[in-house]
């Protein structure tokens, strides 16, 4: 789609190519190393791709972050998906983050992703 930045990748961005879907180099990365798997075919949500194109794109994030232990040794990963507006989307083209994480990128990693909803986090861990 024209003037769409996940259709127009420049070739120096992509890490890997498949049939359906590309791991390319994250253009704002929030930690060293965030890849993005990015399907060809312009959609605004992964579950707007059929079956054979989603087991693809996961395929590609599991050679993304093979890439990434191989080059980033990270002690951790962060996998996601951000789903439309209200999730924080701000490409309308279907994709998903892997990001190394380190120990001590974060003061207080805990939680997860839980934390990015709310700062009060859930202490489930707490009552076991």
């Amino acid at each position: 789609m024209q003037g769409c930045p996940f259709c127009e990748l420049p070739e120096e961005r992509i890490r890997i190519e498949g049939e359906h879907g590309l791991v390319v180099r994250d253009g704002f990365p929030v930690a060293a190393g965030h890849l993005l798997i990015v399907p060809r075919r312009h959609v605004e949500s992964v579950f707007h791709l059929s079956q054979p194109e989603q087991d693809e794109l996961w395929e590609l994030t599991a050679r993304a972050r093979g890439l990434l232990i191989r080059d980033a040794r990270p002690e951790g990963f962060t996998i996601g998906i951000n789903d439309g507006l209200a999730a924080g989307q701000t490409v309308p083209h279907a994709h998903i983050h892997v990001i190394p994480r380190h120990i001590g990128d974060v003061p207080d990693p805990t939680g997860g992703i839980r934390a990015i909803v709310s700062p009060r986090k859930a202490r489930y861990w707490e009552h076991s």
